[in-house]
């Protein structure tokens, strides 16, 4: 067993007790104690098999980002050692790395097709959270990672906060917190930020890609604030309306498969399918984030775009 594997396995076996427990909170402050929510048993079944089955079933293709990260360490351009201070600078450029990982994930129908399976859900808990794609490794996403090995931090203390991201995250996806202090909103995300990356409300799609820090969203100008009076509708723009394991994980797969096949296209066209983003189509007869946007008054269209 490789030292990457292992920190998999052991923050992986603690991280399951602290999710499960965590989800066993949430559940008792929804049913117990009247908190804001909602946990039906088959949306959250299928989040928790999905997460459970997810971390072997991607294990078995890990090497390919390990691997990765392994083959480009003899070039870094420095050797930076494993401190307390080292360790919070790779976390924060790690969660920049995140941030650019996860906004190609929903503007790249490759990538999105990966990533689909954690926003199909039409509930919003912390069971949703387990419920994640089969994937990754195979988005090329991961080698983001790369450029934080060549600058000379340990593979392993990347892969560490890489999966401390994740855990942190984890607890954002719930109903029965509202608001958390400002400065705590201005700086982190929260679970009224991701509330809003989870939601199909036009205004608020393709918004909050944050993983810890929403000063990335902020930056970038995808920052979006909950709004009181439109609350989130969670879920896609077109939900699968299935709880069938196997079609939330392939469904968009098989969509790319049916696209690129289609007779008369051109090679563009057949790449337009798999890299332009999620909605995109050669005939114009299907609506991107923009498009959408455009059509609910949010974005201006091209014609008033122009000068």
């Amino acid at each position: 067993m490789t030292i990457d594997s292992f920190i998999h396995s052991r923050i992986g076996l603690y991280s399951a007790i602290f999710f499960f427990s965590l989800l066993a909170i949430e559940i008792v402050a929804i049913k117990r104690f009247r908190a804001r929510g909602r946990i039906p048993a088959k949306d959250a079944a299928l989040g928790v098999l999905t997460g459970v089955l997810s971390d072997p079933v991607n294990a078995l293709s890990a090497f390919i980002t390990l691997g990765a990260l392994s083959l480009v360490e003899p070039f870094r351009l420095f050797t930076i050692p494993t401190t307390l201070a080292t360790f919070l600078i790779c976390f924060v450029l790690d969660d920049l790395r995140f941030y650019c990982h996860h906004r190609v994930a929903h503007r790249c129908r490759w990538v999105w097709a990966m990533h689909v399976v954690h926003h199909s859900s039409e509930e919003y808990n912390l069971a949703v959270a387990l419920r994640q794609g089969w994937t990754k490794h195979f988005t090329g996403t991961m080698l983001f990672k790369v450029p934080l090995v060549l600058a000379g931090f340990d593979p392993v203390l990347v892969t560490f906060c890489g999966v401390l991201n994740a855990t942190i995250q984890f607890m954002l996806h719930t109903e029965t917190i509202d608001r958390l202090p400002r400065w705590v909103e201005a700086i982190f995300n929260t679970p009224s930020h991701h509330r809003v990356h989870h939601a199909s409300n036009a205004r608020y799609l393709d918004a909050n890609y944050a993983g810890t820090l929403i000063i990335w969203d902020r930056l970038f100008g995808t920052f979006v604030a909950e709004d009181r009076q439109e609350p989130p509708v969670y879920g896609l723009v077109k939900n699968v309306g299935t709880f069938n394991l196997f079609t939330v994980l392939t469904h968009e797969y098989v969509g790319i498969a049916k696209d690129i096949a289609r007779p008369g296209l051109t090679l563009r066209q057949r790449f337009g399918y798999v890299f332009a983003p999620p909605g995109w189509s050669h005939d114009g007869s299907r609506q991107t984030t923009a498009d959408i946007q455009r059509d609910a008054g949010i974005l201006p269209t091209p014609a008033a775009a122009t000068p």
